[in-house]
């Protein structure tokens, strides 16, 4: 068995992020090679990964990221089991490290199309593996997806103080004028902001789910089964219609003046700034 010396453990420390004795113990078991004993201590992460497979992870981070033209933005969410390794130097660092491959990764949405994104000869599932090695934590990407504009427009994004809820909102402008003003990207954060509040079900009732609006329909004729059978219908219609006001994104009274729509509210700060604009898409990730 060859000697291990301390400068040896020492620099697999450094490499692995483990612990002093583990490191030692690990290149004893590989005949005192550097490159087997790390992939040895990667091998412990990933046993600790499948161990720990059905625990919950509702804790973490949001990391969301622009490219440097602001024509992509892409967001994904780490997640682990507790606070405590939500807060580790671990974790973070591999949280920082994500930012580059949400950047690489082609794909628009999938958290494996983003876990298997390479970059310097490394997946990134790799690097989480190396991760729970170091935490003894479950860690995984809980979500992810990227948002590319094909015409002239704006990304909004916003990551809440607490790093558990992140949003993108994509805009359509009729210039890039109008997307890149000032005051238009001002209230464009806004209405981030305001998905980030609020929760929107959907950009418009186009986009709720039919068993959803079968269900709150069903909900409302029941309220209503009592009044008389001829206006039953127009009852629930109303009912229906201030339902998809309060849960779609466009028809919701904007956050920081509930009498105007969002909606609304781009149209007035597109046209102040001499153009239109409307919300294309908007993604919401929230962790716990």
């Amino acid at each position: 068995m060859a000697e291990i010396n301390a400068a040896l453990v020492v620099k697999l420390r450094k490499m692995s992020g483990q612990g002093m004795m583990d490191c030692k113990q690990a290149l004893a078991d590989t005949n005192g090679n550097l490159e087997e004993a790390m992939t040895l201590l990667r091998k412990k992460g990933l046993a600790t990964l499948q161990k720990r497979a059905d625990r919950e992870t509702s804790e973490g981070k949001v990391i969301c990221v622009s490219s440097k033209d602001g024509k992509e933005a892409a967001m994904a969410t780490l997640c682990c089991e507790t606070d405590f390794v939500a807060k580790s130097d671990a974790f973070l660092n591999t949280a920082d490290v994500i930012v580059d491959y949400l950047l690489a990764c082609k794909a628009a949405d999938g958290a494996e199309n983003l876990l298997n994104t390479e970059k310097n000869g490394k997946k990134l599932v790799d690097l989480i593996t190396e991760s729970v090695s170091k935490t003894g934590e479950k860690t995984e990407v809980g979500n992810y997806a990227k948002i590319a504009l094909k015409v002239a427009g704006h990304i909004a994004t916003y990551v809440h103080f607490n790093g558990k809820i992140g949003v993108m909102v994509e805009f359509e402008t009729s210039t890039q004028e109008v997307a890149d003003n000032s005051q238009f990207q001002t209230i464009a954060k806004d209405i981030a902001m305001h998905v980030a509040a609020v929760n929107p079900l959907s950009l418009d009732k186009s986009g709720i789910d039919a068993d959803v609006v079968e269900r709150e329909r069903a909900i409302a004729a029941e309220q209503v089964k009592d009044k008389p059978a001829n206006i039953i219908d127009k009852i629930v219609d109303g009912k229906m219609n201030k339902f998809f006001a309060e849960n779609c994104l466009l028809s919701q009274g904007f956050v920081k003046d509930e009498k105007v729509s969002v909606e609304k509210i781009i149209a007035d700060t597109a046209k102040t700034v001499g153009g239109t604009a409307k919300i294309k898409s908007f993604v919401r990730f929230a962790i716990g």
